[in-house]
């Protein structure tokens, strides 16, 4: 294997000018792969070795803790190695191209608890036009699991607070009606009722939320009024607007809600996306149950 390790590395260096780190970080690789070929299955040779070799070595990888997006760096340079062997008649047959790389790992969302919610809800209480906007943003983004375009692209008329809903537009110019709960409904009434008209200039549009100017506002703007208000009622961690659409999806499972549902409120056009959330609700019993169970 060694011989063959160091004739390929020569080729990646000469042949395709690739970096001295991306040689090294392949000789690594190919390298651990042989000393475990050579210790588990007393292989030496690349002719003998097979695709469960390489199967069973990229299982020991991940037990010994390799995430997921290192093991399929690390599966790229065995492919690669091995086409290059089929490619010069080293061996015939590559023993690398049926694995499949694994799957990327999803981070898991970063949420906020229902009390954190609360507290951060109930700090806006002062009844200026800026601080009725912004109990209103956060009031709509939490009872309705918003992206954040789709809060600053809302428009009044695709606001219905008698029924309770709001349209709005989505990835892929998609839109849906998002429900908007009771609590947000109140918030947005006194919004509009008190608030709205006092922002309102000549050549205001019809968007919902407005800034001093009377002007759309804009994402980033957004960013900064929910970490503004977050600070101000006490919460340490840095928020961003889509903790309060996960801490909405994840709220909803946590209390019983179905995961279909939970897509169509989220706009999700894959079921897969959804299930991120299924991971979270997954931790909160796994800690629950190690914390009651006696044999836990």
């Amino acid at each position: 294997m060694l011989p063959a390790i160091d004739a390929f590395i020569l080729h990646l260096a000469t042949e395709r000018g690739l970096s001295v780190n991306y040689q090294l970080l392949v000789r690594r690789v190919l390298e651990s792969l042989a000393d475990w070929l050579k210790t588990k299955h007393q292989i030496e040779t690349p002719v003998d070795v097979t695709t469960a070799h390489l199967s069973d070595h990229l299982v020991q990888r991940k037990k010994d803790g390799l995430a997921a997006s290192s093991a399929r760096v690390e599966l790229i340079a065995v492919k690669i190695f091995f086409r290059w062997l089929v490619a010069r008649g080293h061996r015939i047959g590559d023993p690398a191209e049926p694995i499949l790389p694994p799957r990327q790992e999803l981070p898991l969302p970063d949420t906020l608890n229902e009390q954190q919610v609360r507290q951060l809800l109930e700090s806006v209480t002062a009844d200026d036009p800026l601080s009725r906007r912004d109990r209103a943003i956060l009031e709509l983004f939490y009872a309705a699991g918003l992206r954040l375009s789709e809060l600053t692209g809302a428009r009044l008329e695709s606001l219905s607070l008698e029924e309770g809903w709001i349209r709005v537009t989505g990835k892929g110019a998609k839109t849906r009606l998002a429900p908007v709960g009771s609590a947000a409904r109140d918030a947005i009434a006194a919004y509009l009722t008190h608030a709205r008209p006092a922002l309102v200039k000549p050549k205001t549009q019809s968007f919902l939320f407005l800034s001093q100017r009377g002007t759309r506002l804009t994402g980033s703007r957004v960013e900064q009024i929910v970490n503004e208000r977050a600070a101000a009622a006490g919460l340490t961690q840095k928020i961003h607007p889509h903790q309060l659409r996960h801490s909405f999806a994840t709220h909803l499972l946590n209390h019983g809600a179905d995961l279909r549902v939970i897509q169509e409120m989220l706009g999700h056009a894959d079921i897969a996306t959804t299930q991120i959330y299924t991971h979270v609700d997954q931790n909160r019993l796994s800690a629950v149950h190690k914390k009651f169970h006696p044999r836990a």
